[in-house]
């Protein structure tokens, strides 16, 4: 029939129409792609490589080195950002009588230090118990990749901490318990706790910061690449404790 005969103008409109079709979808499949590499590149949004739980000892004894981790934990952030990871941290700290709190997930360094700034340390018990709980608890919704503890004293029963610790072990979460000091029970709890979850062990002096800034990287490092992760990072800092955690983490359980 004479009205399905193609003319050279509508030939040339049909290449245009197909032209601008192209030419749409080139541009879609571009964005889509841009769209891609910054989510790729923004650490702030979508979820992180890693999660951890950075638990301190809040009682009267610790306000120095409390202060101390205040401005040393930007350490895991940055040890994380070298590998082109990103990290979610979560600070839980007790004081007082039974004043046990967890803060909101963090996934920059001025916001956690924030955080810190604003608890003033109390005299009380340690509550390393309900710590142990309150990251078993968190566990349930998402996977926590580790568990840093800081502390230098202990006034808990150790087998009931053992039992607890189990159940971390069960879901796959190390601990890594950091001693201030030299107090006998604490190393004792604070090397089994590291032993049945599979973690590691370690002792600080507060006068040596650059220790516990190496320690806390190493974690941070490990919890969103694992053990070679943490061993990368122990090269670049040529830090023995980080080390000997790496050692730790290789030893048969």
């Amino acid at each position: 029939m004479p009205g399905n005969k193609s003319t050279p103008e509508t030939q040339a409109k049909q290449q245009s129409r197909v032209a601008s079709d192209v030419s749409n979808h080139t541009d879609v499949t571009a964005f889509v792609k841009q769209a891609r590499t910054l989510a790729a590149v923004a650490p702030a949004s979508g979820p992180a490589q890693g999660r951890l739980i950075f638990a301190m000892d809040a009682t009267a004894s610790r306000q120095p080195s409390w202060d101390s981790a205040a401005v040393l934990q930007a350490e895991m952030f940055d040890a994380v950002a070298g590998i082109g990871s990103t990290l979610d941290i979560q600070l839980v700290f007790f004081r007082g009588i039974s004043e046990c709190k967890a803060s909101a997930w963090y996934r920059d360094a001025a916001r956690l230090r924030d955080s810190m700034t604003k608890v003033t340390c109390r005299a009380g018990h340690t509550q390393l118990a309900r710590v142990l709980g309150h990251v078993e608890g968190q566990a349930k919704d998402k996977k926590i990749n580790a568990l840093i503890y800081v502390g230098d004293c202990l006034e808990e029963d150790i087998d009931n901490l053992a039992g607890l610790a189990g159940q971390l072990a069960l879901k796959g979460i190390k601990a890594f318990m950091f001693q201030e000091g030299y107090d006998v029970k604490a190393e004792t709890a604070f090397r089994e706790i590291a032993r049945i979850t599979g973690g590691a062990f370690a002792r600080f002096d507060a006068s040596a910061a650059g220790r516990l800034r190496d320690l806390l990287g190493a974690v941070a490092s490990y919890a969103v690449g694992g053990i070679n992760a943490l061993e990368e990072y122990g090269h670049k800092t040529s830090s023995q404790d980080v080390k000997l955690l790496g050692s730790q983490l290789r030893k048969p359980r």
